[in-house]
């Protein structure tokens, strides 16, 4: 998610929400940790290719899983709306 969005959603919820108050804050549901690589690989120019989740040692399994996330409720509570480019469009775009 941008940056700039994770604070539009702070804001709101400091400003509506009492303190302790839990949220999702997810603009970018359901990418694929192989589709993260596999934009990172090709703007490199590098392979990208499987491996066994072990080759990362303990934190293997949660490259190894993907772990979809939704912020539906907190969208429809808060009225919050990401509005700049996903992680996938930021890392397409990135100059060097």
């Amino acid at each position: 998610m941008h940056a700039l969005d994770a604070a539009a959603l702070m804001r709101l919820a400091l400003e509506r929400t009492p303190g302790g108050t839990a949220w999702h804050a997810e603009g970018d549901e359901g990418d694929a940790v192989r589709d993260i690589a596999a934009v990172i690989g090709r703007r490199l120019g590098l392979p990208v290719e499987a491996v066994a989740p072990e080759t990362y040692g303990p934190i293997g399994p949660i490259f190894a899983t993907d772990q979809p996330a939704s912020s539906a409720h907190t969208r429809a509570a808060l009225g919050w709306e990401p509005r700049h480019p996903s992680l996938l469009e930021d890392l397409e775009n990135i100059q060097p």
